[in-house]
C-alpha cells in the first residue's frame, strides 16, 4: 500500500469515526442536538435540499455566481492597477497611503452601505466581495513585481534589453507565481465576502438561508450549510492548486 493510499484511508477512517461518535453522542444526549445538530439530521437536510425538494440549488447558484463575478472583476482590476504601479512607481507611492486606509476598513461593517447603494440583489454582494478580492490580489501583484531577482534585471540591461522587454519577459513572468497565490486567496475571500453580505440581507443565496436557519434554531440545517460552504471552499482551493500546477509547469 503506497503512502498516498494510506493517507487517504487514514482520512476516511478519521471522518467516519468522527461522524459515528457525533451521532452516538447526540442520540444519547451527551451532546444537545439543539446546539450541535446530528449527522443523520444534517444528511437528511442536504438530501431534501438537493434531491427531493431541490431548494438549495437556486441559492447555491446565486452564491457561486456572485463570488465568480466578484473574483474576476476584483482580480482583473487589481492586476491592472498593480502593473500600472510597477510601471509608474511614483504613482504607487502617492496612492499607497489611501489604499492602506481603504484596506483597513472592515468590509462587513461597510456591507450595510453597499446594501443601501446597490440594493438587496446580487450587486451589493458582488461589491462587498470585490472590495475584499481587489486588495488581496493587488498586494500579491505588487509584492511579486517587487520580489523579482535584481541580478536578472541587471543582466537583462547589460544585454541591451529595452524597458518593455525587461518588464514583459523578466519582471512579469517572475511575478506570476506570487500573483497566482494572491488569486487563489482572492477567490476564497470572494466567496466569504458574498456569504457575509448574504447573512446581513439578501433575496437569494446560501448566506440568506443560513441566517434564516439560525433564527429558527434549525441546527441541522445550519451545520449542513456550514459543511457545504467548507466543502465549496476546499473545492476552490483544489481547483486553483491544480490550475497553478498546470499553468506554471515551466517553473
Amino acid at each position: 500500500m503506497n503512502k498516498v493510499l494510506r493517507l487517504s484511508l487514514g482520512h476516511v477512517v478519521f471522518i467516519v469515526a468522527f461522524i459515528a461518535i457525533w451521532e452516538f453522542a447526540s442520540a444519547n444526549r451527551l451532546l444537545d442536538p439543539t446546539f450541535f445538530g446530528r449527522p443523520s439530521g444534517i444528511a437528511a437536510y442536504i438530501w431534501r435540499g438537493f434531491v427531493t425538494e431541490r431548494t438549495l440549488w437556486n441559492d447555491l447558484f446565486y452564491t457561486v455566481l456572485a463570488a465568480t463575478i466578484a473574483f474576476w472583476a476584483g482580480s482583473i482590476a487589481a492586476v491592472l492597477v498593480g502593473l500600472l504601479f510597477a510601471m509608474v512607481p511614483k504613482l504607487h507611492k502617492a496612492c499607497e497611503p489611501y489604499l492602506t486606509l481603504l484596506n483597513a476598513m472592515p468590509r462587513i461593517a461597510l456591507a450595510p452601505l453597499f446594501l443601501l447603494w446597490f440594493g438587496l440583489g446580487i450587486g451589493s454582494k458582488i461589491a462587498v466581495a470585490v472590495s475584499l478580492t481587489f486588495f488581496i490580489v493587488l498586494s500579491s501583484t505588487v509584492a511579486g513585481i517587487r520580489g523579482v531577482n535584481s541580478d536578472h534585471l541587471v543582466l537583462s540591461r547589460a544585454l541591451g534589453a529595452t524597458p518593455g522587454q525587461i518588464f514583459f519577459k523578466v519582471t512579469l513572468p517572475s511575478a506570476v507565481p506570487i500573483i497566482f497565490s494572491g488569486l487563489r486567496l482572492g477567490l476564497v475571500y470572494a466567496l466569504l465576502g458574498v456569504v457575509g453580505a448574504e447573512l446581513l440581507a439578501a433575496e437569494h443565496g446560501l448566506g440568506q438561508v443560513l441566517a434564516y436557519l439560525q433564527s429558527t434554531f434549525d441546527m441541522d440545517g445550519v451545520m449542513a450549510l456550514l459543511f457545504l460552504l467548507a466543502l465549496l471552499g476546499l473545492s476552490i482551493t483544489f481547483i486553483m492548486n491544480w490550475l497553478e500546477r498546470r499553468l506554471l509547469v515551466w517553473q
